[in-house]
């Protein structure tokens, strides 16, 4: 073989071996949602490249691995993806940065008089969106998401910081920016950002560490990585971002879960809360929201107090297997308990995650759960929209999909609170991607798995000829 076919083979090996790497740290699909004993896979990591502010159509990706359930004995650890940063994107230190040396930033000029997304006598129509992905993917989504139902006005958009590390916690540098500026083209629009307590938090830290680690956060230990997100939050100009600290602490999967020391888990919530509300220019409002019924422990148990709870939200999805929609309403600590404690708190209620799960397309419970919201007007509610939970991107719950689009398809206006049957004409089906996924390639080309996000970047996957190896060549 010639020097400079040696040359020409070499390069081509040291490609392959970075795309290999680079697909065994980003490729991972979005996790499912957990109930009472039922393991939640990792959620998707975000992105940490700097994204671009510019909506673009883009190829939904494939679905999630199937959901295995958890068996009746103790859940094994879930396993977090590795959350990859690239050398171009900044990341913050884990040495605590004190109060006195944490710069505060200029603070955003916010008239008096600005339209308030959260106060009902503002607008009639209750603000209704999706989880669609963590970073730009999912912002494009939401127009995408509102064409299919017939121009329907989507006011809240939804995403979650990893919480694999205390500096993505921080929110780190350009993945907020492009939901800042969502936010910003429209005055009553609702960004909802769900924010983990811990790191290492889908790592199956032991009830014992997870106490330890609660009893130093309501110490003060923690204070500061709150109090960068709330400085960056204010930055990006989205003061009155809603934040869903600590989502289902009722459960036994996140290391920020209530269950080892409730009453350290509250005063830690309240040092949260007091720090990201000690930042100028901040208008937070903070979401209390636990899984549907009594899970590993009674949610009320963990209730933090009035003073820092700005929102009583609910995760409630259509489970366990065999359970009727009349009895998620009435199940111990289910949904009218919820509405009763948030009415008798005076606080307005919340479904950050909600759809279809354990009883497959269930056109029933999508229909009673719409009217369920349309009767109790929640301030926002975010159906989570990938398998097997969703209606749009999700392929395998046609019914529901069927429902979900007929009975919010160009709603701008207050709903009906008593939606009526879809008419069955009306075929669900995700918008057409720009680029098939799926489509095979060449026989003699063998395709890289590279994962969603470095697919996305370069425009679409690649694939490797097999006939580079030659000894000819």
């Amino acid at each position: 073989m010639a020097p400079q076919q040696r040359r020409a083979r070499s390069r081509r090996l040291a490609f392959v071996a970075a795309a290999v790497a680079a697909s065994a740290a980003l490729a991972s699909g979005p996790g499912f949602a957990a109930g009472a004993g039922v393991v939640r896979v990792a959620d998707p990591p975000a992105p940490t490249p700097t994204v671009p502010t510019a909506a673009v159509t883009l190829p939904a990706p494939a679905e999630p691995d199937p959901f295995v359930p958890a068996p009746s004995a103790t859940p094994a650890a879930p396993v977090t993806p590795e959350f990859p940063v690239t050398p171009e994107v900044p990341v913050a230190s884990e040495v605590p940065v004190t109060p006195a040396e944490t710069a505060t930033p200029s603070t955003p000029s916010v008239p008096s008089d600005a339209f308030d997304p959260f106060d009902p006598s503002e607008k009639d129509a209750p603000a209704f969106g999706a989880y669609l992905d963590y970073g730009a993917l999912g912002v494009a989504r939401i127009a995408q998401l509102s064409e299919w139902l017939g121009g329907a006005e989507l006011r809240v958009g939804h995403t979650y910081l990893p919480g694999d590390r205390w500096h993505n916690i921080e929110g780190p540098p350009g993945f907020l920016d492009v939901w800042a500026d969502w936010r910003l083209e429209k005055d009553d629009r609702m960004l909802v950002l769900n924010v983990p307590m811990m790191e290492r938090n889908e790592e199956g830290v032991s009830d014992e560490e997870v106490r330890g680690l609660l009893r130093q956060g309501a110490a003060g230990e923690f204070d500061h990585h709150f109090r960068a997100l709330a400085e960056r939050l204010v930055a990006l100009k989205v003061p009155d971002t809603v934040i869903v600290l600590g989502w289902e602490m009722n459960g036994i999967t996140y290391t920020h879960r209530c269950g080892p020391d409730p009453e350290a888990w509250k005063k830690y919530w309240n040092r949260i809360v007091s720090t990201m509300r000690s930042v100028p220019g901040q208008k937070f409002r903070f979401d209390f929201a636990p899984t549907r019924g009594k899970d590993a422990v009674p949610w009320t148990e963990c209730y933090p107090g009035d003073d820092t709870v700005d929102i009583l939200g609910m995760d409630s999805y259509d489970q366990p297997t065999g359970l009727s929609f009349d009895e998620q309403v009435k199940e111990p600590y289910g949904l009218q308990a919820h509405v009763d404690f948030a009415k008798s708190h005076g606080k307005p209620i919340s479904y950050p995650e909600w759809g279809l799960f354990r009883n497959g397309d269930n056109a029933e419970y999508m229909r009673r759960m719409l009217a369920w919201m349309d009767e109790h007007k929640p301030l926002y509610n975010t159906v989570t929209d990938y398998c097997p939970h969703g209606v749009w991107l999700c392929g395998q719950n046609p019914q529901s999909s069927s429902v979900y689009r007929s009975l919010l398809s160009g709603r701008t206006d207050e709903p009906s609170t008593a939606p009526t049957s879809p008419a069955p004409s009306v075929e669900p089906s995700p918008p057409a991607p720009s680029t098939d996924p799926t489509t095979e390639p060449p026989g003699n080309c063998t395709p890289l798995n590279l994962g969603d996000w470095v697919e996305y970047w370069i425009g679409g996957k690649l694939c490797f000829r097999l006939d580079w190896w030659s000894a000819d060549r």
